[in-house]
């Protein structure tokens, strides 16, 4: 099963980071904005190594302002990936992975995460019914789910009930067999009955 799609994290200062998905793999991720310029993670060696980290009494009133949003926003996508780690279970299949930038004190700090999960390895039914379970526990387990983590829940959903469908399926065909069998045994036991009372008969 493959899902794609992007979502908005609860904050006003956030908007959407696209998410990207393999066979088998969805992503719950977490994207916040500010206004500073966003740092990928090919340029955090070279960029820690050229600017000097600022204190706070080297920053302006603006910048120690923006350290605060970020220091704040850095905190809540950590724990709102550590809330679908924590609940995830056996369908997380990495650890988490953050979107950073860097503060004007020089620092870096998390405004984006993402937790994959895999649907992989449910064969049966009953083992896609448990692991969609835990999909959707990893994806509203977060105190503010973004819209990346409730369409991950819907697609859960949806994987349970086809799920149910086929266990379903799967029981009525097994008590066709157990009425046949039945049928079979039964009409088994009468032909028995009849050839014993033929012998009586004719002894």
């Amino acid at each position: 099963m493959q899902i794609s799609s992007s979502n908005t994290y609860a904050s006003a200062q956030q908007q959407v980071l696209p998410s990207t998905s393999k066979k088998n793999t969805q992503t719950l991720e977490t994207a916040t904005q500010t206004n500073n310029k966003e740092i990928t993670k090919e340029d955090k060696q070279s960029q820690e190594s050229t600017k000097a980290i600022k204190t706070n009494t080297e920053l302006t009133t603006s910048e120690q302002q923006q350290v605060s949003e970020l220091s704040q926003i850095d905190s809540q996508v950590r724990a709102h990936e550590a809330a679908h780690i924590a609940a995830g279970g056996s369908v997380v299949s990495g650890g988490a992975s953050y979107t950073y930038q860097k503060g004007p004190d020089g620092q870096l700090y998390a405004i984006g995460g993402e937790v994959p999960i895999s649907s992989a390895g449910a064969s049966s039914p009953e083992a896609k019914i448990a692991i969609a379970k835990e999909m959707q526990a990893a994806a509203l387990a977060p105190a503010n789910p973004s819209l990346q983590d409730l369409k991950v829940a819907a697609s859960a959903t949806q994987m349970e009930a086809q799920a149910r469908q086929e266990l379903n399926l799967e029981k009525s065909e097994e008590q066709k067999v157990k009425e046949i069998r039945t049928y079979s045994n039964n009409q088994n036991e009468i032909n028995e009955d009849k050839t014993r009372l033929g012998v009586n008969l004719s002894a």
